[in-house]
């Protein structure tokens, strides 16, 4: 059984391998014996030694360091699942979690919030940045659209717009779950050190005294479900009950859906989503 995981990972990459094109990657087509890179190629891509390539697609050389496996990723266009499998396979184990800033979602996941036309839902980062919304979360919640980009930070508009702190019913023991909640998602994104989180934990540690307390209590929340209650200007007070989501093959990513809590908030949330402006 030893042998077989070595066996395994030199498969899955010539697999990968051949898959690639050439010529899209700067190489010259010519005539190949098969298709793809050759092992030198993907080796000059990932800067390591052809030699060593060549044994880990052989099964030989024994495991490979997680440095060698994150260059062969980058060097095969590896999606993260794929990179996540080549761990398993080369090492027993996925990577260590790494945070990498996103600036927007993709359009088959806008189209996924788009469907949800009485359940205002939104897609965050670790970083609890917004970066995917739909029109009932626009309505109830805030326009996203109009905001500038690092402005669309939860904790941003939490500690740093009265509107906003307006909104929320009990708005410290929100800001308290908030807080909890982003800690540990930085954490499980391994975002902890980061010069992103370590920046914005210093910018509202000096514009919130509230942040800075709440921050220090070193509190850690699990973001699953609850119910939150929010004062809109035109709806008046809505129960609504949330649900957190991973999105699939997305692991920084997560994806928040509001429901009303009762009849009566569902009546209320129609009226204002089919009052408001398109």
């Amino acid at each position: 059984m030893a042998s077989e995981a070595p066996n395994k990972l030199g498969s899955y990459l010539r697999d990968r391998r051949t898959r690639l094109d050439p010529v899209a990657l700067g190489f010259g087509g010519g005539r190949r014996r098969t298709p793809g890179l050759r092992r030198e190629e993907v080796a000059s891509r990932a800067n390591i030694s052809p030699t060593w390539y060549t044994w880990l697609e052989q099964g030989r050389g024994g495991a490979p360091s997680a440095d060698v496996l994150d260059r062969i990723a980058r060097g095969l266009m590896l999606t993260e699942p794929e990179r996540e499998h080549i761990y398993m396979l080369g090492l027993g184990r996925p990577p260590e979690a790494c945070y990498q800033p996103i600036d927007g979602i993709s359009p088959r996941l806008q189209r996924v919030l788009d469907g949800m036309l009485l359940s205002p839902a939104i897609i965050k980062t670790a970083m609890w940045d917004v970066v995917g919304w739909n029109r009932a979360a626009t309505l109830l919640l805030t326009d996203y659209a109009k905001l500038p980009r690092e402005e669309r930070n939860i904790l941003r508009l939490m500690f740093g717009r009265d509107d906003i702190r307006a909104r929320n019913e009990d708005w410290e023991s929100v800001a308290r779950f908030v807080v909890g909640a982003f800690r540990a998602d930085v954490a499980r994104a391994g975002a902890n050190n980061s010069a992103e989180v370590t920046k914005l934990v210093a910018e509202l540690c000096r514009s919130s005294p509230e942040f800075e307390a709440l921050w220090q209590n070193n509190d850690v929340i699990a973001h699953g479900e609850g119910v939150k209650r929010i004062h809109h200007p035109d709806a008046g007070l809505l129960a609504m009950e949330f649900f957190s989501f991973a999105v699939e093959g997305r692991p920084e990513l997560g994806m928040i859906v509001y429901n009303p809590a009762t009849p009566a908030d569902e009546e209320r949330l129609r009226e204002l989503l089919e009052g408001g402006e398109d």
